[in-house]
């Protein structure tokens, strides 16, 4: 068993980067990936710590992309943190990140909201500052009771305080992956909101565009959806891949290694993703 899809609080994940080693090992997982969000600054912390559990660590992220008529979420693997071309524009993308944040700090004061980017940096603990940390300081203070409504009334695409953040296309992600020494991934394909024939089509377009892999193991997909994805990967000559999404109390539903509890990723799919490296 394997979790190839985890997040910590180095992105918007509430547990840190060694604890995520620490539940991938109780969980009985043989490996692992931290896939923070554009960007791999937990990956030495998260490999010490596995290191010293004895388990198996891979380097990752989870980059944003474009893609029509929505976005897409790309996952890199094998990918170290330093230079190359997709440090390179995971720099970039934070740099917009931190613009974004203090956009939306603007946005929600002047919406009535007393909140300031120190608050939001303290309740991130010194990482990457996101949404859910914008909405856990919303509970906090009692402008909404649970964060799922500060993304429903605020912080949500086309709510009063969404910002939208720079991103950049599969394709680009897929290229930067390789020129890396890595391999990309469809995340969480079915959140593309597509029909079957235009989930094809998307899956073959992004085969075509250097992508390894599907995540058709995926932490909140019924058995149906998995074997579903499985095949379908297989057919466009693709990886079928998986891991569980966690982020902790962001996410309480999904826990590493097991997602919802029944989430169970071939350990052979890490020797088929190194097999597609460049």
């Amino acid at each position: 068993m394997i979790d190839l899809h985890t997040h910590s609080t180095l992105s918007d994940g509430s547990d840190p980067p060694e604890a995520i080693a620490e539940l991938a090992n109780s969980a009985g997982c043989s490996a692992f990936a931290l896939t923070d969000h554009d960007r791999m600054d937990g990956v030495p912390r998260a490999r010490t710590r596995a290191r010293e559990l004895g388990i198996r660590f891979i380097s990752g992220c989870e980059v944003s992309c474009e893609w029509s008529p929505g976005t897409c979420h790309v996952l890199v693997y094998f990918v170290e943190p330093g230079d190359s071309p997709l440090s390179e524009e995971l720099r970039r993308l934070q740099d917009d990140r931190d613009t974004r944040n203090q956009r939306l700090i603007g946005r929600l004061n002047d919406l009535g909201m007393a909140i300031t980017l120190e608050e939001v940096e303290e309740e991130a603990g010194g990482g990457s500052i996101g949404r859910p940390h914008f909405a856990s300081l919303m509970v906090t203070k009692g402008i909404v009771t649970n964060a799922q409504e500060a993304f429903d009334l605020y912080l949500g695409k086309g709510k009063p305080a969404y910002i939208s953040k720079a991103r950049i296309t599969a394709r680009e992600a897929a290229e930067h992956a390789t020129a890396s020494g890595g391999v990309a991934v469809l995340a969480h394909p079915l959140s593309l909101g597509l029909s079957p024939a235009d989930m094809e089509g998307a899956v073959s377009e992004l085969a075509d565009a250097g992508l390894a892999g599907v995540e058709a193991y995926y932490g909140r997909y019924s058995p149906e959806e998995r074997a579903g994805l499985v095949d379908m990967a297989h057919r466009h000559g693709l990886v079928a891949t998986g891991g569980s999404d966690h982020h902790g109390t962001f996410k309480p539903d999904l826990t590493v290694g097991k997602g919802t509890g029944d989430l169970e990723v071939p350990d052979s799919v890490v020797a088929e993703l190194e097999g597609r490296r460049a």
